[in-house]
């Protein structure tokens, strides 16, 4: 790897797969190299990461499928290789050593499905086929000997749409998937991933380069000052133009237009929660669609500023570049496809680099300063709050501002439900899924407390101090 370019090692592995797709269809040479892309990986005859070499390429195989766009006839961006999900111990309620073959039998009497029997040492079992995960025989055994064995996927998943079906592989509930990807970086195995469309933005700017029919525009999130580490930004900044793209755009002029935009809103009704997070909006509709009416009406800060670039500039394609698995889910949306062309991640960028062997550390800088501090923290936990409150400032609006900031999807939970109970000390909720914000998302090649001081930093250096004078070029 040379440098230390990702957190894990299964980053690595998904990275390796991104790499030689993308370098493939650069070279057009794709569809007659597919089936040996997995021997490109894994060269020889010994395995590097499974039992076998043979079944470590058969998982490479449904990787490179999902490096190409995945089952189309999935419509969750988030999907599991099944062949790869055999590793995780069966989850479920488990007796555990710590059973003393007591004779009070406590669980056995709290078991309402004759779930529990005992062997001739009074040691408890439990029959699967009859256990309905209800908990109540570890609640009442004395000694804690009964544990809740849950797999990684379903620790992380907060929104309980993780099962485990009939072939000991995870499955995913499409209608409780708020596609957040947190499950997709906690897996020890890489066996839930995101689908890619390297491949859609490869073919995007190839076709740029052979017609100049359009112009290719990036949006990088806020987030990309914490990502990248062995580089500088400006060097990422050039990285992305010889990559294809005819101009590099920081979402976070599109957060300081949010920022103005849903400050109005707010003062105008009184509450809102927040629209950046798409996980955080999907999440709304799954579980209180009650609050919908109240989700601020403004397109997140990627839809607005590529809204306003396609209206500026005839013909131009946007790429946006971030750590969110769920903006891929977002460009899919009606009321986002006609602006957003594709979205790749961190991670995916790293790959596409890497295909066309550009050193970024190599390069000379390239200047990213079209935002305020304001709109650049929008990429860490209360950034938007703080924006907001700045926003209103601006305007010069007589409101008096209570914000909560919702750091993961748990805490928008508790804010949501004190909400729907008209119990909210609050005028404003800002969701965030994932935990840090934007900094934390599952397509970052680095996750940790220091992002956030990264991002923090990145905001102090913009020339623009107010979101006023970010939005005057516009």
């Amino acid at each position: 790897m040379g440098v230390r370019k990702f957190d894990t090692k299964v980053q690595h592995m998904k990275y390796k797969v991104l790499r030689e797709v993308a370098r493939q269809a650069w070279n057009d040479t794709l569809l007659e190299n597919l089936l040996d892309i997995p021997r490109m990986i894994v060269p020889g005859k010994v395995p590097t990461t499974r039992c076998c070499v043979y079944k470590e390429r058969a998982i490479l195989g449904e990787r490179i499928k999902i490096a190409m766009g995945g089952d189309s006839n999935n419509p969750n961006v988030i999907e599991v290789v099944e062949i790869a999900c055999d590793e995780c111990p069966a989850a479920g309620f488990e007796v555990t050593d710590s059973c003393r073959g007591c004779l009070a039998h406590r669980c056995e009497d709290a078991c309402k499905r004759g779930a529990i029997s005992f062997d001739h040492n009074h040691t408890a079992h439990i029959d699967k086929s009859k256990c309905v995960e209800c908990g109540l025989c570890a609640k009442v055994c004395p000694y804690s000997a009964i544990i809740n064995r849950k797999r990684p996927c379903q620790v992380a998943c907060k929104v309980k749409a993780i099962s485990i079906n009939e072939d000991n592989a995870a499955a995913i509930d499409n209608e409780k998937c708020i596609q957040c990807g947190a499950c997709v970086y906690q897996c020890p195995f890489g066996a839930i991933t995101d689908k890619s469309y390297i491949l859609n933005v490869i073919d995007i700017i190839k076709k740029s380069k052979e017609n100049q029919a359009y112009k290719v525009y990036a949006i990088v999130a806020p987030s990309i000052s914490s990502q990248f580490s062995y580089a500088k930004l400006g060097q990422v900044i050039t990285g992305l133009k010889e990559l294809g793209f005819y101009t590099v755009i920081e979402a976070a002029l599109g957060a300081d237009m949010v920022a103005l935009s849903e400050a109005k809103e707010l003062t105008e009704k009184g509450f809102l929660t927040s629209s950046c997070c798409p996980a955080f909006v999907q999440y709304i509709k799954s579980e209180f669609p009650e609050l919908l009416p109240m989700v601020s009406h403004n397109l997140s800060p990627m839809a607005t500023l590529a809204k306003y670039i396609k209206s500026t500039h005839e013909g131009a394609k946007v790429i946006f570049i971030g750590p969110c698995t769920a903006k891929k889910a977002e460009m899919q949306k009606e009321e986002v496809k006609p602006y957003v062309d594709s979205v790749i991640t961190f991670e995916e960028l790293q790959a596409l680099f890497d295909s066309r062997d550009i050193d970024i550390t190599a390069l000379e800088e390239d200047v990213l300063d079209n935002a305020s501090y304001f709109g650049r923290i929008f990429a860490r936990s209360g950034g938007l709050s703080d924006a907001l409150a700045e926003g209103i400032r601006e305007l010069e609006i007589d409101f008096d501002l209570k914000t909560i900031a919702c750091d993961g999807i748990e805490e928008c939970r508790m804010a949501l439900l004190r909400k729907s109970k008209n119990v909210l000390d609050a005028n404003f909720i800002e969701g965030m899924a994932c935990v840090g914000g934007c900094i934390g998302g599952a397509g970052c090649l680095t996750h940790g407390e220091k992002n956030k001081a990264e991002v923090d930093k990145y905001g102090k250096e913009a020339l623009e101090k107010t979101i006023k004078g970010a939005t005057s070029i516009l």
